[in-house]
């Protein structure tokens, strides 16, 4: 979904829309699923990365500017634990547990007009 709104600055209001959010590439070099007995699954990826390109505009009271820009974040970890009870009927079911998520990098490129 497209990101819009303002934040206040100093003298003034800068609003800003971010839309067309699209991810180009998603990498997971490092992965494993095990089992937890009792409990159910636990997911860690390691080392993980995404790439993200998006339109921009910004406005103020004193210039406007759009663009586009991509935004790479790497050094990602995510470790993530699903219980797996059955559910009223006997079927089994998947809850998310846990989730501890942290990256590294952050590496954006802005593209505009001025």
């Amino acid at each position: 979904p497209d990101l819009s709104g303002y934040e206040k600055y100093g003298l003034g209001n800068v609003k800003y829309n971010i839309s067309r959010i699209h991810v180009t590439a998603v990498e997971f070099p490092s992965a494993s699923i095990s089992l937890i007995p009792g409990t159910g699954i636990k997911l860690v990826i390691g080392n993980a990365s995404l790439t993200i390109d998006m339109s921009w505009n910004i406005r103020t009271w004193m210039f406007k500017d759009t663009g586009r820009s991509t935004v790479y974040i790497s050094k990602v970890f995510v470790t993530a634990i699903f219980s797996t009870p059955p559910d009223n009927i006997g079927h089994t079911s998947i809850s998310l547990t846990s989730c501890r998520t942290t990256s590294g990098d952050i590496d954006i490129k802005l593209n505009g007009k001025s």
